[in-house]
Formats: C-alpha cells, structure tokens, sequence
C-alpha cells in the first residue's frame, strides 16, 4: 500500500526500475570480445584458469578488484531513491 500521493504499487516499481539499472550496468561492464593474456594496467600474465572461466578478461585480480573498489565508491549512492531528486 502506498501513501500520501503516490499510486499502490509506486515503490515496487521504484526498487524494480533500481534492480533492473543495476543489471544493465553489470551487463554493461562484462568483458566483451578475445581475452588477453597478460593484464591491460599492470602486464602481469592473467592465470590460465582465469582467462578459461571469464571469457574476454582484460585485467588480473587484483587490477579487477582496485577497478571494482573504484566503482563502488562512485556508484555508492542511489539518487533515484533520495529525497532530493524528488524535489527537482
């Protein structure tokens, strides 16, 4: 049940609509095309098994791991749910 002005269902599409932009964006950032065999930021050589399992990678471990620290941070913070994009 919604409140004040909003339709029944309104925040179910909010958190369908959120989840479905997540998806998009982790579709969006898979490897794409032939892999490499060493890492594209460090020239380490990317373990066999690795390049097996993840199909188009591009960076080690630890390369991936700092890239995904970094995108975390920038991606932290939901403005579709914040107050203050309702108010814009």
């Amino acid at each position: 049940m919604a409140g004040g002005w909003s339709r029944d269902g309104a925040v179910q599409d909010q958190i369908d609509a959120s989840v479905d932009d997540a998806v998009k964006l982790a579709r969006s950032q898979l490897p794409i095309g032939e892999g490499l065999s060493h890492c594209e930021m460090c020239e380490t050589e990317i373990p066999q098994a690795r390049r097996e399992a993840i199909p188009g990678v591009r960076l080690c471990v630890a390369c991936q791991s700092e890239q995904d620290e970094e995108n975390k941070k920038i991606n932290s913070f939901n403005r579709r749910g914040s107050k203050d994009s309702q108010l814009r």
